[in-house]
């Protein structure tokens, strides 16, 4: 009986770590989020206290998601001229809610939408801030969200 259950200890933890490594390595398919118009905030929200706790810092690469967890990492693609960013969500929004999502000003110049302020692109997850067992978890409740969204 010992024997058994430590082999299946041994093989789960196997599993948990070779898909920790994908994670990490972003080295797994690319799951489509959806596709939407996003926008940019910059100047008058820098230094502000994001949902997540941290000062916004309009010269990094995040952005603000209503749904997805903080420290998701996704590629944002403009529709438009096939530029692409990856962000960290750390923050909520965007409050107008035709928009999908909203891109810190660094993120947003990347993808050349500063001048139209708006963009139609893709949203695709990508990976973790770090790689652990709750991220695992984060990875499956992402997966719900973007599945009851279709």
């Amino acid at each position: 009986m010992f024997q058994i259950s430590k082999l299946m200890f041994t093989l789960c933890f196997i599993v948990i770590l070779s898909a920790c490594k994908d994670i990490a390595d972003n080295k797994n398919t690319n799951i489509l989020v959806g596709t939407g118009i996003a926008s940019w905030y910059g100047p008058g929200f820098q230094g502000n206290l994001t949902a997540s706790g941290k000062k916004y810092d309009m010269g990094k690469y995040t952005a603000a998601h209503r749904e997805l967890k903080f420290g998701t990492i996704l590629r944002i693609t403009n529709i438009k001229n096939n530029l692409s960013v990856n962000v960290k969500v750390n923050d909520r929004g965007p409050f107008n809610h035709k928009r999908k999502i909203d891109l810190s000003k660094k993120a947003a110049e990347e993808i050349k939408m500063i001048n139209s302020g708006l963009a139609n692109v893709k949203i695709e997850l990508i990976g973790y801030e770090h790689a652990n067992f709750e991220n695992l978890y984060i990875h499956y409740l992402n997966l719900l969200i973007i599945n009851a969204a279709k």
